[in-house]
């Protein structure tokens, strides 16, 4: 069959599915106390567990990528899927032993979902160049909103069968969604396009023409400018995730439950972001919107601490987390504009990189500033400044030049000049 046969619109629904049953990994608090009253861990070494799932994820995800341009993303999907599965299980076996649990929930379950991940965000991109921004935002928003499907789902069933089985349970189904999803995985010929499409000039103008490899985009200083822009907008929302109890706590005075239902909200802003922001980008560009993403956050994380009701900080955070997910629905198609679709899958998987680095300076940096001086008001000014001096960041960062766009540049035909005229 010929690879431009396949219903896009079917890969894409592949595409998401697969990316909500790989975010059930947000969806890892729910299994906590289960953990700590079964077996006698800690918060903090259960949660060490996540932590290190999310860490692999980064790595795996480049890995990914750059097997998906020898092997094709069917291949690394299912051996994602497989490996997600399979860690899950083996999570449920380990009885006491917490060393087990990081090496099958943390290393083997993380190398699957970063395997995984970067599958449907690199194949959509090369089926959707019409709607580059729109695609990439819906697959990821699937990541975002797994943990609103899984979380009830596993907390029922920890109830009815315990924890052990849970995770096999969950295992087995995370394995038939990625892999089932997996089959439906292909790229479209190099020279693909929807049919009578042509690239508009906006789009051409935001883009550097060229299909970089990853080697030519690291020689660029644009690559890393995407990176600090990933990493700044990440750093910001996470903080805001790590704290987002404790600060409702402390900051409108309100009970333990009605902080547990802001996790709640500002995960759907979560998914929500993924989405809304990627889809906005196709219209006023990558650059633009994190520029806006930015100067909101600069003006929000200002007002977070004076605020003194909990719809107000619920609003404030869903704004911040509304953003979080739009950094990440955006950046792939940022790199594809940049960089061309063709690699994208270990350029931008390497770039997922910002993620893992993100995850411990924007909680680090929020709760060692709240300690030192007793408040959140300082922590919050300071990365309302970060945020403000960002917005710079995406002023600077315009398409590489690569040699091909100025050659073209140079040949094109000059105008011929009417001398009667």
């Amino acid at each position: 069959m010929n690879a431009n046969s396949s219903n896009r619109w079917l890969i894409a629904v592949a595409g998401v599915v697969m990316q909500v049953a790989l975010g059930s990994v947000y969806a890892w608090s729910v299994f906590r106390i289960p953990l700590t009253t079964s077996y006698g861990w800690t918060v903090t070494q259960v949660t060490l567990a996540f932590e290190l799932a999310i860490f692999m994820l980064g790595i795996a995800a480049f890995t990914g990528g750059l097997w998906m341009q020898r092997k094709g993303p069917r291949r690394v999907a299912i051996v994602g899927g497989l490996c997600y599965g399979l860690g899950v299980v083996l999570a449920g076996q380990v009885g006491s032993n917490l060393g087990l649990l990081y090496v099958s929930y943390g290393v083997l379950g993380g190398i699957g979902l970063g395997l995984a991940y970067i599958v449907p965000v690199a194949t959509l991109i090369k089926w959707f160049p019409d709607k580059r921004g729109m695609i990439t935002g819906l697959a990821v928003a699937g990541f975002g909103a797994g943990a609103l499907i899984t979380a009830p789902v596993a907390q029922r069933l920890i109830s009815w069968v315990g924890i052990s089985q849970t995770f096999t349970t969950l295992g087995v189904i995370y394995f038939i969604a990625i892999s089932g999803s997996a089959v439906f995985m292909r790229n479209p010929s190099d020279d693909y396009r929807p049919a009578g499409w042509q690239p508009p000039l906006s789009q051409q103008q935001q883009g550097s023409g060229k299909d970089y490899t990853l080697r030519e985009a690291l020689s660029t200083w644009q690559w890393y400018g995407l990176w600090a822009i990933l990493f700044l907008n990440t750093s910001a929302g996470i903080s805001i995730i790590s704290q987002a109890a404790p600060m409702t706590q402390e900051i409108p005075h309100v009970s333990a439950v009605a902080a547990a239902g802001l996790v709640g909200i500002i995960s759907i802003a979560n998914g929500a972001g993924r989405f809304l922001w990627a889809w906005f980008s196709d219209f006023i560009g990558r650059r633009r919107v994190f520029q806006v993403m930015f100067l909101a956050q600069a003006i929000v994380f200002f007002l977070l601490s004076r605020v003194h009701s909990f719809g107000g900080l619920a609003v404030l955070s869903f704004i911040v987390l509304l953003c979080y997910g739009g950094g990440f629905g955006t950046m792939p198609a940022f790199a594809a504009d940049y960089f061309g679709p063709r690699n994208v899958g270990s350029i931008y998987g390497l770039m997922l990189t910002a993620w893992g680095f993100a995850g411990v300076f924007g909680p680090t940096l929020i709760a060692q500033v709240r300690q030192s001086t007793g408040h959140y008001t300082d922590a919050l000014d300071m990365i309302a400044g970060i945020m403000l001096l960002s917005a710079v960041l995406p002023f600077v960062v315009r398409p590489p030049r690569s040699r091909r766009s100025t050659d073209d540049a140079v040949n094109q035909p000059k105008p011929v000049l009417n001398p009667t005229r």
